[in-house]
């Protein structure tokens, strides 16, 4: 069992509040992480406790032994109405931990949010810190509280970063070695777990419309969301794709990174990026299954920006300082990849998958340094293996390598 990043953050938010939901895809190991504690257990798969708690709510939360976990909550929306009604008869903190494969507080079956009752958690796949028994290293932590000083490259080769990336965060994958068993874990994840979980947060009457939407997004991460040529390529209406998007969403399959807007300039792109969550479900939609397969493919550096942003959102929701990000984007072309801000402190950040790195790299970064009166550093992650300095007198500019996400 790998030690968990979320585990401390789980612990303390359980000792504070009344009810702690932790959200996450399927497979990301919600379930492991709750078995440890030591709370009774229920699990909403199981058809008898799913038909108690929807008949009778109230007096089914009533009955239950606490402290307690209930798994699989999205299957019961129905059950927060009773959840309330017992916090507030007797509020206990940790009396309730829930646990689910889709937000639940964004459901429309959902008619009770526990406002002022709750914390809610996201719980990511796998990070690479956590792969190679690092959990407790936040980078962006490190980041903000100490800067690039506070970072260390390691020792891992660009051909086993790339084989990382394919392999992406599941916990599952880990285990495998062949590739054809991964193949075969990720056909089945697609088929059993994200068309089930896309039926338990909304209405979904094309299953086959749904499953041709979800190919023709796979290309398209790391792009600029259109919606209108998503609907035409997939021959849906904007209505569907927009319903699409918001369930892929509250499954944690994709990601929409809004974007960055300052007083610099009027000239910004509005328009939200898309991305999907892991890089190994990412790569498996795109039949990229090794590591040279990898380094021929046009979407290479797609794929590796996807895993920084996945590694990035694993950091940021895991960390103390809690900054957001942003895609930056102006109307005369000039664009980067994310921008982490934290008040007045703001990290530019770039991604190449190529092994060297050249001052050009930079030149977006450099003129958004040179418009802004905010602190920023300028980053771009590159797949070689030496923290390397590109700044000037008045900005600071690094290119770090991709290893020190491991």
């Amino acid at each position: 069992m790998y030690k968990r990043s979320v585990e401390s953050i789980l612990k303390e938010a359980i000792k504070i509040s009344p009810c702690v939901l932790l959200s996450g895809a399927r497979q990301v190991g919600k379930s492991t992480l709750c078995l440890s504690l030591d709370n009774e257990y229920r699990v909403f798969d199981n058809l008898s406790q799913r038909e108690a708690a929807t008949t009778d709510p109230i007096g089914y939360v009533a009955s239950l032994p606490k402290p307690i976990t209930l798994d699989e909550i999205q299957k019961v929306p129905e059950i927060l109405e009773g959840i309330k009604i017992d916090i507030d008869s007797n509020r206990v903190n940790g009396n309730f931990l829930l646990t689910g494969s889709a937000n639940i507080l964004d459901m429309k079956k959902a008619k009770e949010t526990l406002a002022g009752r709750i914390i809610e958690i996201p719980m990511w796949s796998l990070s690479q810190k956590e792969l190679h028994d690092k959990a407790e290293e936040n980078i962006i932590d490190i980041l903000f509280r100490k800067g690039i000083d506070g970072l260390e490259s390691t020792d891992i080769s660009y051909k086993n970063i790339l084989a990382s990336v394919i392999n992406g965060g599941y916990p599952e994958i880990a285990k495998i070695d062949s590739l054809r068993g991964k193949s075969l874990w990720f056909n089945a994840y697609i088929s059993t777990y994200v068309e089930r979980d896309i039926r338990d947060v909304g209405e979904l009457r094309d299953i086959s419309a749904f499953i041709r939407f979800y190919n023709i997004i796979a290309p398209r991460s790391c792009g600029l969301l259109n919606k209108s040529d998503l609907a035409s390529d997939a021959g849906l209406s904007e209505p569907t794709i927009n319903n699409y998007l918001t369930m892929l969403e509250m499954i944690y399959q994709v990601s929409l990174l809004q974007p960055y807007s300052s007083n610099i300039s009027k000239r910004f792109i509005k328009s939200q990026k898309l991305f999907m969550t892991d890089s190994g479900i990412y790569c498996h939609l795109l039949d990229i299954s090794s590591w040279d397969e990898l380094l021929e493919s046009k979407h290479k550096g797609d794929v590796v920006e996807t895993f920084v942003y996945s590694e990035l959102l694993k950091h940021i929701g895991y960390s103390q300082t809690q900054p957001k990000i942003y895609h930056y984007r102006t109307n005369d072309k000039k664009e980067i990849d994310f921008i982490v801000q934290k008040a007045d402190k703001i990290f530019a950040i770039e991604v190449k998958s190529s092994q060297t790195i050249k001052k050009d790299a930079f030149k977006h970064i450099i003129d958004f340094q040179n418009k802004s009166s905010s602190s920023i550093i300028g980053i771009v992650f590159y797949g070689g293996d030496t923290i390397l300095s590109f700044g000037d007198d008045k900005h600071t500019r690094y290119a770090l390598p991709l290893n020190i996400f491991f």
